[in-house]
């Protein structure tokens, strides 16, 4: 059996787009750029192309590592590569930086030809159906008509469900992860929180903080934090920090005491130091605002009708950001359209950060699923 191994070496790639984007929000951008990686050989059918999604702090950059930062791995690293469960000695595996990002796509910090500026607080409104919009406009370019595959976890799956309404005939299978056919009341305060510790810190400038030379690292920082919470499972963190204290005794202070307070403020000071603060605004409004069923009167079983792809769905049992049962809404509506779906519920400890790890009986599942396409 061949051991599983990395894609090596890999570079970027930019495609530049003049024709406007119409933009669910009812603005538009006139051109704009998308920055992404392949990895694998597109066949000469152009049948073999698989599109991973990213959530809402991924990127474009997959899998393989920079000739110039070999510890640069690519977020899906341990899924993507020769002999992975997304082989790519039989994929052809594409990337991409959706649309407001801040690695390299179009976003606020990018420069608006209209002022010769940043964009800031002026880079319209992005949702779900946009990025699959732009991506589809990508595939074009790229001579793609149909994937074998999209996929994605937690905000990459809602992307991969998108894309199966609004381009029925383009998708054969696609994998929705860790995900959910709409945010639950809890997941939308949740970001409104750390919206608000981002609106409120004195460097934001209302979005314009590129023009003062500053960046609203504390309200990025809590932000970080306050999501990371939700990332992990009660267990998980019990398990790697409990009560543990830094100084093996109680100090009473409010600097760091216990080790989960300074794996938070670790986690948040390293994510305000590369991440961007309008993006991150933008991409949690989209995870709210995502809800296929909203213009079918709340009924997801006519919302996913025009769905034609065979699915695979994936739910992990300590996930409680995206729950079991919110992957299992999906799967049932699927079920009521007799669509090919089948569905995982992965015994895992991590809580929602759990499509990402390399949990044995996960890789499996998409093992065994990516083999049958």
């Amino acid at each position: 059996m061949t051991q599983p191994q990395s894609v090596g070496v890999v570079e970027p790639q930019r495609m530049r787009f003049e024709a406007p984007l119409a933009l669910k929000s009812g603005g538009q951008l006139d051109e704009y750029e998308l920055v992404f990686e392949t990895y694998g050989e597109l066949n000469a059918e152009r049948s073999n192309a698989v599109l991973v999604c990213h959530a809402l702090s991924g990127s474009h950059h997959l899998a393989g590592h920079y000739a110039d930062a070999p510890e640069n791995k690519g977020w899906w690293d341990n899924l993507i590569g020769p002999g992975k469960p997304l082989d790519t000695r039989k994929f052809f595996v594409i990337g991409v930086n959706n649309l407001g990002g801040c690695y390299g796509s179009t976003g606020p910090a990018s420069i608006n030809p209209a002022t010769g500026a940043a964009y800031g607080a002026d880079f319209p409104f992005v949702t779900v159906e946009d990025w699959v919009d732009s991506q589809a406009r990508l595939a074009d370019r790229l001579g793609i008509k149909r994937f074998a595959a999209i996929v994605g976890g937690s905000l990459g799956g809602m992307q991969a469900l998108s894309w199966t309404l609004r381009y029925p005939d383009r998708v054969g299978s696609a994998a929705v992860i860790a995900a959910a056919p709409k945010l639950s009341t809890e997941n939308i305060a949740f970001n409104e929180v750390a919206r608000q510790a981002i609106l409120t810190d004195p460097e934001f400038h209302g979005g314009n903080f590129y023009a003062h030379g500053v960046v609203p690292e504390r309200g990025l920082k809590l932000a970080r934090m306050i999501g990371h919470i939700t990332y992990l499972s009660d267990d998980a963190m019990a398990t790697k920090f409990g009560r543990n204290l830094r100084h093996g005794k109680q100090v009473y202070s409010f600097d760091v005491e216990f080790e989960i307070e300074s794996y938070l403020r670790y986690q948040g000071t390293k994510f305000a130091g590369y991440f961007d603060a309008n993006t991150y605004l933008l991409t949690t409004k989209a995870l709210d605002y995502f809800d296929p069923a909203f213009e079918y009167g709340g009924n997801l079983n006519t919302a996913l009708a025009n769905a034609q792809a065979d699915f695979l769905v994936v739910s992990f049992s300590t996930d409680w950001r995206f729950p079991p049962e919110r992957s299992r809404e999906i799967v049932n509506a699927l079920l009521h359209n007799r669509r090919n779906v089948s569905y995982a519920e992965v015994e895992c400890a991590a809580g929602h950060d759990s499509f990402l790890l390399d949990d044995p009986q996960y890789h499996g599942v998409l093992s065994a699923w990516f083999d049958r396409i």
